[in-house]
């Protein structure tokens, strides 16, 4: 198996610390690659420099691979420094690079700070999915968090509340779950996809009652494309989607709005969800939490996630690679 590329991510935060503990558990299963400064991971992991990928399944077993790149400077724990920004950035695009080249089966990225990018790199991006995107020069991705248990998708993500109804397009709730569609066939071999739409209001408006937007806009939406094919239930009530004999009825969840997505599932799986992009034209997972700055560098965070992402990116390359 080509290996999975991680890259860095904040070097202040638990990115390091994580990788190399999720290498430790994953050692003798998925091959890994680590793209950073070595001067960043935790005193006692074992690793190994590298000059390619493909040098990676040979070492992993006995060590972490480190494509290493030189940050200038040692990262204090909890105290992000603007002078890794560059070394940040070139890390994700390098893991790009090695993806669409082939010589990694898929990427996965530690937990950027955005600040420390904009103040030392001039990041001009929202963030990890926006600058993926550009990369891999696609217009429309979407944001997935899953777990064994749940996999869902929010339609509008990092807006607030009160901006989500102009926001809502039937334009962009069909991408949404176009994109969607696409991926669970492809990534995660589901071969007929069903997938839930939430109402945007509660009781999905109850006809009218509590809100219009499911009769004028989400309904005719789901018409039209269960006429093509689709295989769509809703919009279904938010309040009653998620528990367990609803969610053995579909294979994702579609949901108008960022908490009504997440709450679910980090409900169910808060320590082992993953953040997978959709829509671009290789695999990329992440954990599903932040840097975790005040705890970095003090052997406490959990990569449960980490590991989860990774073993979920495995997945997603042997899907792809079976078709």
């Amino acid at each position: 198996m080509r290996p999975i590329a991680i890259s860095c991510g904040e070097p202040a935060g638990i990115g390091p610390e994580i990788a190399a503990r999720a290498w430790e558990r994953l050692r003798g299963e998925i091959p890994l690659i680590w793209l950073g400064d070595p001067r960043h991971l935790p005193g006692a992991v074992a690793w190994q420099a590298v000059e390619s990928a493909v040098e990676a399944a040979a070492v992993s077993g006995e060590a972490l691979p480190v494509l290493a790149r030189d940050f200038g400077a040692p990262a204090v724990p909890g105290q992000p420094d603007p002078s890794h920004a560059q070394g940040v950035i070139d890390a994700i695009r390098d893991g790009v690079d090695l993806v669409r080249a082939g010589e990694c089966a898929a990427l996965c990225t530690a937990p950027i700070h955005k600040a420390a990018l904009i103040d030392g790199a001039g990041f001009a991006h929202p963030g990890h999915t926006e600058y993926l995107a550009d990369l891999a020069g696609v217009d429309e991705v979407v944001m997935m968090l899953a777990c064994p248990e749940l996999r869902v998708v929010p339609a509008t993500i990092h807006i607030p509340l009160s901006q989500v109804p102009a926001r809502l397009t039937p334009e962009l709730l069909e991408a949404t779950i176009r994109i969607t569609h696409a991926a669970l066939i492809r990534d995660f071999g589901v071969t007929a996809p069903r997938i839930a739409i939430a109402g945007l209001n509660p009781h999905a408006g109850e006809d009218g009652k509590m809100g219009r937007e499911e009769m004028l806009m989400i309904a005719p939406l789901l018409e039209r494309l269960r006429g093509e094919g689709f295989d769509l239930m809703g919009p279904m009530s938010a309040d009653t989607m998620f528990h367990a004999s609803a969610r053995a009825g579909y294979d994702a969840a579609v949901c108008m709005y960022h908490d009504q997505a997440l709450i679910p599932i980090k409900t169910i799986d808060f320590s082992g969800g993953v953040n997978v992009t959709l829509g671009l034209p290789f695999i990329r997972t992440s954990p599903d939490h932040g840097t975790a700055f005040g705890i970095a560098g003090k052997g406490l965070a959990d990569p449960s996630s980490m590991i989860a992402a990774l073993r979920m990116a495995a997945d997603m390359a042997q899907a792809r690679a079976s078709r």
